[in-house]
């Protein structure tokens, strides 16, 4: 299968052949990995009960779900990913924040989907060959996880996609052959070894629950989505098809890999730490299926994610190609996981990260979807690429590129949420007006999104109803695309 080409340009509709079912197969095959495992684990570490620990991880998916699966529509619109569409309404050089917010997050991912696989894999070669769990072991396993994750990301959509078709079979049997695996052990009984509620109290843990475990997962794809559906043709796949799609794909996808986490959690009774117990509690007879979940499963989840860096990378530093701009992203991922493994706390890692890059992605993708039900789904595809070919002007040049409003909103947004997180090492000072209650998604979103429609109703009024291809903002500066040199 030949490499890839297409970076962050427009696809054309002759190679948009992938379809609604495509999207549940990469959306599933590619979640049931450890790096998705892990969540589930979450709610347990927190003191929680199962009953909790399952309610916290099922509400927060399904909202997170409700919410994020409508951005699929807008690269089903465009052809191309959600950060150089986000260029509608941020200007052709204002959607670098969702560049940048979606190599965070896919930074963020791979580099713990790679820690937790490569972590579990020196344990399970531990028990079965006596590998001694030092420095040269775990460089050597991180080293081959992320050479194979890079293989597929360099190949592209079209492997992953073959790879995802594959997992979402093989995975789904290793999973119910872990469940029999660990059921003898399971207790529904809170942890001990967890110290009680993290929080102090049943309702403030368990909204931490429902968003670190459960929110953050739909969260993650706010830049992903469009990555695959933008190989699918609205001419020959309807939007409701797509959005139908994209819901059980994450649903599914989301609930079954972090729900098992969550049963052998307390099957292993893993209170401060997932993979050692995980490895420790398995009988003999599974740790073969355990190693194959560790290493298929991860390469199969970071290489799609080290696949949306390189294209994150590709639309901040147009010069740069898909294949090199992978690359790169795929040292520093590296590097991430040797400093996760050695420096970070899980519990407290995983926990900071989620919630501050939920806080922060949140209010990008709220102004986003208001541009999409504005515009009705009519874009200009070609003004969205002017940055890309080094140009200036068109539809969406706004000033110097930059929608100021939109731009403005988002930073307020991502503030304030930031300001109302609770982290295990840090309580935002908005906290005392929501009980204690992590809400800072609902705060960043509905700060980003009001200040976003308010600063923008003058602009509305002008134009009447208007479409994204014809947005405007300040002073009149061309909208004709013209090239500048190299």
């Amino acid at each position: 299968m030949p490499i890839e080409q297409r970076g962050v340009d427009t696809i054309p509709d002759e190679e948009r052949t992938s379809g609604p079912r495509d999207l549940v197969s990469i959306l599933l095959g590619s979640n049931l990995c450890l790096g998705v495992i892990i969540f589930g684990w979450l709610p347990p570490s927190f003191g929680l009960g199962w009953w909790a620990s399952v309610t916290s991880i099922v509400a927060g998916t399904v909202v997170g779900t409700l919410f994020t699966a409508p951005l699929a529509l807008v690269s089903l619109r465009t052809a191309t990913n959600l950060s150089t569409s986000s260029g509608a309404q941020f200007g052709v050089r204002g959607r670098l924040v969702g560049s940048i917010v979606g190599l965070l997050l896919a930074l963020g991912y791979t580099a713990l989907t790679v820690w937790i696989g490569g972590d579990v894999m020196i344990g399970v070669l531990g028990r079965l060959f006596g590998l001694s769990a030092d420095g040269v072991s775990y460089g050597i396993v991180y080293a081959v996880l992320a050479a194979a994750t890079v293989a597929g990301a360099v190949y592209g959509y079209r492997v992953l996609l073959a790879m995802s078709k594959l997992l979402s079979i093989g995975m789904t049997a290793l999973l119910v052959l872990g469940i029999v695996a660990y059921a003898p052990h399971f207790t529904t009984a809170a942890l001990p070894g967890a110290g009680g509620y993290l929080l102090g109290g049943f309702w403030p843990t368990w909204f931490l629950a429902a968003v670190a475990a459960g929110l953050s997962g739909p969260i993650a794809f706010i830049t992903l989505l469009g990555d695959y559906t933008r190989y699918i043709s609205p001419a020959r796949n309807s939007g409701r098809r797509v959005l139908h799609a994209t819901w059980l794909g994450l649903v599914l996808g989301l609930l079954v890999p972090q729900l098992f986490g969550t049963f052998t959690a307390y099957a292993a009774h893993a209170a401060t730490d997932y993979a050692g117990p995980l490895v420790a509690a398995s009988p003999a007879w599974y740790l073969i299926p355990l190693l194959l979940s560790a290493s298929a499963g991860s390469v199969g989840n970071a290489g799609l994610m080290l696949y949306s860096m390189g294209l994150d990378l590709d639309a901040i530093l147009p010069r740069a190609s898909r294949a090199r701009a992978t690359c790169t992203v795929a040292l520093v991922a590296t590097v991430c996981v040797f400093v996760g493994h050695y420096a970070w706390n899980a519990q407290s890692a995983m926990t900071s990260f989620v919630l501050l890059l939920t806080a922060i992605g949140t209010p990008w993708a709220v102004i986003t979807l208001i541009g999409f039900a504005r515009c009705r789904g009519v874009y200009d595809a070609d003004a969205l690429q002017v940055f890309n070919r080094r140009a200036r002007g068109g539809a969406y040049w706004y000033r110097a590129g930059w929608n100021i409003r939109a731009t403005t909103s988002w930073a307020i947004g991502a503030g304030v949420g930031l300001l109302g997180v609770s982290l295990p090492s840090y309580q935002g000072p908005l906290l005392h007006l929501t009980g204690g209650v992590d809400c800072s998604f609902l705060l960043s979103g509905a700060v980003g999104g009001a200040t976003y429609s308010l600063l923008t109703l003058t602009e509305r009024a002008r134009r009447g109803a208007g479409n994204c291809a014809t947005s405007h903002d300040g002073p009149a500066e061309s909208h004709r695309a013209e090239a500048v040199p190299r």
